[in-house]
């Protein structure tokens, strides 16, 4: 507390301030350090609404299967027992995945058919804008 003498007859106490004032910037500072530390929180994201006139999209895996075929020398390939050339299957995976939001697939390859051949087929759905490409395994396979 400060002391101020004037020119009234007796003395007036005054509250000294500068003390209060170095808690008050400390106080500040701490939580200027504190508050970047803190969590943010976990990233949700919303469901939107669907469309009334669009019919939602199939729910099936889209499972790509490399198999050997001996009398061509060349593997062959079916989209979801749907027979498909090397050719055509680039422009086969950007029609299914057209309407779909979650570009996922798949590739199954028996233990005849050279690395090669699934390789190609990997590179050819990442080439039609497909994000993720599992393989499916022989012990996948026996799951089912």
């Amino acid at each position: 507390m400060g002391m101020s003498i004037g020119k009234q007859t007796g003395t007036l106490a005054e509250m000294n301030i500068v003390p209060l004032i170095d808690i008050l910037l400390v106080l500040l500072i701490i939580f200027m350090v504190i508050t970047p530390l803190t969590p943010k929180g976990l990233q949700v994201l919303v469901p939107q609404p669907q469309h009334r006139e669009v019919a939602p999209p199939e729910r099936t895996a889209i499972v790509v299967q490399v198999l050997a075929d001996r009398q061509a020398h060349q593997a062959a390939l079916k989209i979801n027992d749907e027979n498909v050339t090397w050719e055509a299957l680039g422009s086969r995976m950007d029609q299914i995945f057209k309407a779909r939001a979650e570009k996922v697939a798949f590739v199954a390859g028996g233990n005849d058919v050279m690395f090669m051949d699934v390789a190609r087929a990997v590179d050819i759905m990442r080439g039609a804008g497909i994000d993720k490409v599992g393989l499916v395994t022989a012990k996948l396979e026996t799951a089912r």
